[in-house]
């Protein structure tokens, strides 16, 4: 290899690193509505695992393993999750590698095995459902549900689904969406949220090209609450 060639080599590559950090730096952060979650509530314990965070309430039975939507910090889901776990779903709340779910789709795998519980169903917004879709359909663990915020599968999933959109959403690609329909393989329940948007499923602010919501972030969670209760009660 001659010299010029190694010197366009470590430019590349110095540019490439470079670039990426910049781009890791630029994500959407979690609003104070969310962070005040961090020490719990009087229902529900938040303790730090090694990869995000676990909400325990009062149920031992089944749990949720979330990955959040892209370039979002993971704790501006706290709200809604903690909401389930005081209604008897532990939840466990992924910090993804770079907010990115591409980079820890495997990230369930200690959870499970560090875990005993009955039941565990898989959920993702956006990017983090997609990954999850991945996970399911690569494991040998065994998954009873999956559940969409805002996302879709590009890969054939055999467990139960349920699929929360919001119908101003303006973010999610609605011909992939309806496309995607054909790779689940067993039932799939979709609940649409009127004047919901992309971004309200958490607290982290306006999303870039996200639809306008006619409602509150507090009203398209508890929707989505009520929604995931009633999936879970079906399925378990």
């Amino acid at each position: 290899m001659n010299k010029k060639l190694k010197i366009g080599i470590v430019i590349f590559l110095i540019v490439f690193i470079g670039g990426f950090f910049v781009y890791d730096q630029f994500y959407y952060h979690a609003e104070k509505t969310a962070t005040d979650l961090l020490d719990g509530t009087e229902d529900v314990k938040v303790s730090k695992t090694s990869n995000g965070l676990f909400l325990d309430g009062y149920g031992n039975d089944t749990a949720i393993i979330f990955y959040p939507g892209a370039k979002v910090e993971y704790t501006s889901y706290l709200p809604l999750f903690t909401d389930l776990a005081s209604k008897g779903i532990d939840c466990y709340l992924v910090k993804m590698p770079f907010n990115l779910a591409f980079f820890g789709i495997g990230s369930a795998d200690s959870i499970i095995e560090n875990s005993n519980y009955q039941h565990y169903f898989m959920a993702g917004h956006s990017l983090g459902g997609a990954m999850a879709s991945n996970y399911v359909n690569g494991t040998d663990k065994n998954i009873t549900g999956l559940i969409y915020l805002s996302s879709h599968s590009s890969v054939g999933v055999n467990v139960p689904v349920l699929s929360i959109r919001g119908t101003n959403d303006g973010v999610i690609n609605l011909e992939s969406y309806h496309e995607a329909r054909s790779n689940f393989m067993n039932n799939f329940t979709e609940v649409l949220i009127n004047g919901g948007n992309h971004a309200n499923f958490g607290y982290y602010g306006n999303q870039s090209g996200d639809g306008i919501a006619n409602i509150t972030a507090e009203s398209q969670q508890d929707q989505s609450v009520e929604a995931i209760l009633n999936f879970i009660d079906y399925y378990t």
